[in-house]
């Protein structure tokens, strides 16, 4: 009895919360669905009274409540599902004389319950793959019926064939927690294969900035199976030439080829999975990443020997009497790999290792040229794509794309950076500093909030020590790079 007065006692509350702030103490009850699938029903009225459904989109992996990827048809929607579906979506429409393209969204339960959410009364980002199964021009029906036609009759009941998947191309770093990231796109590039669309609102050179979604492209890819759609769309992503901004291309290429995800076993929640932690992982293990280093490595003599005055055709740090390596050091996130080569007396390689390690198998030049790289491992011929901006350093090759950043042999002393600095890792606006200089802090303490692209950013103490710099305050905005803090150490 005490258990149920104080389960009235908290709707009375509610109640009163609700005609407070609405002024109407009505309450809704939803039912909880633990495992439930985002389904949607992509509806097309007309002022005629004519309204019909082309079909479903599943868009159930979601991060922050935002889309990833969409589908259609759904793996887990049968005929009669569909049709019960899209009856209730049809109904949704006619009840409020509906025109236009717009989408009636569900969750599904997995006894086949569903259950309304929402209407969105406009074309989705999304909309791409019901195009590519149903073959209808939503874009045109829309400006058609717009202008009074009547929805014709191959779009009234389309009969989907085959299967495509998007995917949302974000400037993100799914490894800290999907942050937002900006800047210059200095090259967008996709490969051209059949079965493989791409919608970008930006392309190279574009900036990325923070008063707009950090979406880069929408990839979608179709084909006559699901499982052959995944494998189309992973390998572009895998071959596609993204320079100058992270993003969560890697991230999506695990997804696509996670056996849960290929077995069609995801729901909303399927990214809070304990297993589904790998998915924003790197891409490339450590092989590949040694390798791509070599490639670079040896994309950068060739373009220094292309552009020497003499003596050409002779690679560098050639000597009558071979004594060490040539080297050369990048970094790669918190990683600094150093490549040392040296070339044999016909051109080929003597000798190539990553960080005094040589690398795993037989290995053979098979060519090096400023921006192409060829190397034969274990009788694996590979190719690597290898792109210079500024410092940055671009390869991409059969695992996927690299990014590198070549160290300076002689770094001005005055550009480095502090130990204990924390600078912006993106443009923003300071919403609000809780430290001052001189305050003791704790590791993970927070010291200033960052807004970007509507979100709030906490900038947290590295490690425990002195607040000794505090370069910032509530309103100054912030560019990427810019020093916002400092921690020193404690005295004893």
């Amino acid at each position: 009895m005490q258990e149920r007065g104080s389960s009235k006692r908290q709707w009375c509350r509610r109640a009163g919360l609700a005609a407070d702030a609405f002024g109407d103490d009505t309450l809704l009850l939803e039912r909880y669905v633990a495992s439930g699938r985002h389904v949607e029903i992509q509806i097309l009225g007309d002022t005629h009274g004519t309204v019909t459904h082309l079909g479903e989109r599943e868009c159930s992996v979601q991060r922050r409540h935002q889309k990833i990827l969409e589908e259609s048809p759904s793996p887990v929607v049968d005929a009669e599902l569909r049709a019960r579906m899209g009856a209730a979506a049809v109904a949704a429409g006619a009840a409020i004389g509906y025109v236009g393209a717009g989408t009636v969204e569900f969750l599904l339960a997995p006894d086949g319950e569903f259950f309304f959410l929402e209407v969105n009364t406009r074309l989705q980002v999304e909309h791409p793959v019901t195009e590519e199964v149903t073959g209808l021009d939503l874009v045109r029906l829309q400006l058609e019926v717009a202008a009074g036609a009547p929805i014709p009759d191959h779009a009234r009941e389309p009969e989907p064939a085959g299967h495509a998947i998007e995917v949302r191309l974000y400037a993100e770093d799914p490894a800290a927690d999907f942050l937002p990231q900006t800047g210059r796109l200095t090259r967008l590039a996709f490969p051209d294969r059949g079965g493989l669309r791409v919608d970008a609102g930006v392309e190279s050179g574009s900036v990325v900035s923070v008063h707009y979604d950090p979406m880069v492209a929408k990839v979608i890819a179709y084909a006559e199976t699901r499982e052959e759609a995944a494998c189309v769309l992973a390998a572009a992503l895998r071959e596609a030439e993204i320079d100058g901004l992270k993003t969560n291309r890697d991230f999506l290429v695990r997804l696509l080829e996670d056996p849960a995800f290929i077995a069609g076993d995801v729901d909303t929640h399927f990214l809070d999975r304990p297993e589904s932690a790998v998915l924003v992982t790197p891409l490339l293990d450590e092989d590949a990443l040694r390798a791509a280093a070599v490639a670079a490595a040896l994309s950068a003599q060739a373009a220094s020997r292309a552009a020497a005055g003499v003596q050409q055709t002779l690679p560098s740090g050639w000597r009558n009497n071979p004594s060490q390596d040539q080297t050369i050091e990048f970094v790669h996130g918190e990683d600094q790999l150093t490549v040392g080569y040296r070339f044999d007396r016909h051109g080929g390689l003597a000798h190539v290792a990553v960080d005094g390690e040589p690398l795993a198998g037989d290995v053979r030049l098979l060519r090096a040229e400023p921006g192409v790289v060829e190397l034969e491992l274990d009788g694996i011929r590979r190719a690597f794509a290898v792109r210079s901006d500024g410092g940055a350093v671009h390869v991409s090759g059969p695992a996927g794309q690299c990014d590198l950043v070549e160290v300076e042999r002689y770094p001005d002393p005055a550009a480095q950076t502090a130990p204990g600095s924390l600078l912006a890792p993106m443009p923003g606006s300071v919403v609000r500093v809780d430290v001052a200089v001189g305050d003791t802090v704790t590791a993970g303490q927070p010291l200033l909030v960052l807004e970007a692209m509507k979100m709030e950013h906490e900038i947290v103490a590295p490690d425990e020590g002195v607040v000794t710099v505090l370069s910032v305050e509530a309103g100054t905005q912030v560019d990427a790079g810019m020093l916002l803090a400092a921690i020193g150490e404690a005295e004893a």
